[in-house]
């Protein structure tokens, strides 16, 4: 599912313009990257939590020349799955198996 695919599915669950859906779409992907950014975390009921996870700098190897570099600090968002979608998924894997 892409973004369009869910403002076209908005738009009409809730009987208004596609204008307005893309709105509340962006407003949400807005609210949750902000609070990601401040390093909080997002927490939807039945879907999951999004949350920042912090890397220490390291040292790596460049894979070509096997010389060693230094890996920088960095912060990445990452996904849980929630119970729901868990349940959602094992179904699935029975329905296919």
């Amino acid at each position: 599912m892409t973004k369009a695919d869910l403002v076209d599915g908005l738009a009409s669950k809730l009987g208004v313009p596609k204008f307005e859906a893309e709105q509340a779409v962006d407003s949400l992907i807005e609210h949750m990257t902000d609070a990601l950014k401040q390093g909080d975390r997002v927490n939807i009921s039945g879907l999951g939590t999004f949350a920042v996870s912090k890397r220490e700098a390291r040292t790596g190897r460049n894979p070509k020349t096997g010389e060693p570099i230094e890996i920088a600090a960095s912060r990445a968002a990452k996904f849980k799955p929630g119970k729901q979608l868990l349940l959602f998924g094992q179904t699935l894997v029975g329905l296919i198996a």
